[in-house]
């Protein structure tokens, strides 16, 4: 059974940094493309960011130039790297994959989020 699991979250103060990990596991054949998103309460969940297997990029207006999405295809997984955080990231954070399992066809799958709170 795939499953993905997001770490890395918690509680920063504004112009902090904290790094997200999401890891794949289960029996695998191949991941496309793995992706972050954020829901704030009361929002809709958004894209925040991709990466595909070949390591392009794709990044909401909103957090360009502060964050950085990665992966290691290795070990099946993506960070998001977050910096200079403002309050307006406050949200859950999930991870997606564009995956197929062993014997499966192409799906995607989602972690089970992970709570970034910016506050001083």
């Amino acid at each position: 059974q795939v499953q993905l699991v997001e770490s890395g979250g918690g509680l920063v103060q504004p112009g902090g940094s904290l790094r997200l990990s999401c890891a794949a596991s289960g029996s695998i054949r191949s991941i496309n493309y793995m992706a972050w998103h954020r829901q704030a309460p009361g929002k809709q969940r958004d894209l925040v960011a991709g990466i595909n297997s070949a390591g392009s990029t794709n990044y909401a207006d909103s957090v360009k130039g502060r964050f950085t999405v990665s992966r290691d295809n290795a070990k099946n997984t993506a960070y998001l790297q977050m910096n200079s955080l403002k309050p307006e990231d406050t949200a859950v954070y999930y991870c997606s994959a564009t995956l197929i399992p062993v014997g499966g066809q192409w799906s995607n799958y989602w972690g089970q989020g992970t709570q970034v709170t910016v506050s001083s």
